[in-house]
């Protein structure tokens, strides 16, 4: 395509027949309830034809009783008004077979490295996962299935916890939820200065987790 026609997130969520996707780090997602895995071949089938008509085609992962879509536009590198487009044709597919969206949606995870030498951390994890580089601080699984490892630069050693986290992306009408139940299960809050968008909690033991919710409510300011 020649043109670029990526959107925010914001001008995603502003279209009709979108309400059963959320947009997190890796594109706009959504779970489906199939119920049995006939159920959910049938929905394959379609979105396949779907994708077929508009030559724009989304990842899907069928289990037993749902089905998990996701939609990126990776010659922009984000997603875009076809993303939009696909997602409501899919949306409307799915209730024309009596399948509703599951609850809660899809997740994202990712984990995040800190590191003072990026190249020669990130070489080491790419020969150990066998993962495709992503530009210059990204490794990604070529089966698509792992997480991906996002490679955050620091500036001097860190002493007062370890250098991985991991990163969850939600979609932002679940972040809450999420955070307390974190809280009623012994997580300590470390920074919420981004709050509703980010939050960043250590377990008992010090190892950090962090409750991404901003990509799915993100506009161009935020960009």
């Amino acid at each position: 395509m020649g043109t670029d026609d990526r959107i925010t997130p914001r001008r995603f969520h502003d279209a009709d027949g979108v309400e059963d996707w959320s947009v997190l780090y890796d594109g706009a997602v959504t779970r489906f309830a199939t119920g049995t895995f006939e159920r959910g071949a049938a929905l394959v089938a379609e979105i396949a034809r779907l994708a077929e008509e508009a030559g724009h085609h989304p990842d899907l992962d069928l289990r037993y009783g749902a089905l998990v879509v996701r939609l990126v536009s990776h010659d922009v590198g984000d997603i875009s008004t076809r993303d939009q487009a696909l997602a409501a044709r899919i949306s409307q597919a799915a209730r024309a077979l009596g399948i509703e969206p599951a609850a809660p949606r899809a997740q994202t995870v990712q984990i995040s490295i800190h590191a003072l030498d990026i190249p020669a951390v990130l070489a080491f994890w790419q020969a150990a996962l066998g993962y495709d580089r992503m530009g210059d601080a990204d490794l990604v699984d070529p089966l698509g299935r792992g997480p991906a490892i996002a490679f955050q630069q620091l500036d001097h050693p860190m002493t007062h916890h370890n250098r991985i986290h991991i990163d969850i992306s939600v979609p932002s009408g679940e972040a809450a939820a999420r955070v307390d139940a974190m809280l009623a299960a012994g997580g300590r809050l470390t920074e919420n200065t981004r709050e509703p968008y980010w939050w960043s909690f250590a377990d008992p033991e010090g190892n950090v987790a962090d409750i991404a919710a901003w990509r799915d409510d993100e506009d161009e300011e935020n960009l």
